[in-house]
């Protein structure tokens, strides 16, 4: 799968967000890179931020949280383009989560894990 079909499946996840949910967002940007940084070169998806249950009234961040959603390792675990799109998908939803303060425990518990 190309860089480009990648990010289209990014987007294409993206997309299938509800509206409601998106706009409450904040302040937080997503990013494609081809490996994660670290110990781990199975990650395929890194939140990188202040969670927004964890924002007080003095929270002033100026730079935005950060979603990694990494191209490689994701190829590397995905049979076809179609299990990368899937996997995409429960990825960004995923760390998307983490962003509105819920933790991997959770998560696992409701099957995006």
């Amino acid at each position: 799968m190309t860089r480009e079909d990648f990010e289209k499946a990014v987007d294409d996840a993206l997309d299938s967000i509800p509206d409601e949910l998106l706009e409450m967002v904040d302040n937080c940007v997503i990013l494609v890179e081809d490996e994660p940084e670290g110990d781990d070169p199975d990650l395929l998806g890194l939140y990188d931020g202040v969670a927004l249950t964890d924002r007080g009234d003095l929270w002033g961040g100026d730079l935005p949280d950060r979603i990694f959603i990494y191209r490689n390792p994701t190829l590397r675990m995905c049979e076809d383009a179609d299990h990368v799109r899937e996997e995409v998908a429960v990825t960004v939803v995923h760390e998307i989560a983490h962003h509105f303060g819920i933790d991997d425990a959770r998560l696992h518990e409701l099957g995006w894990s």
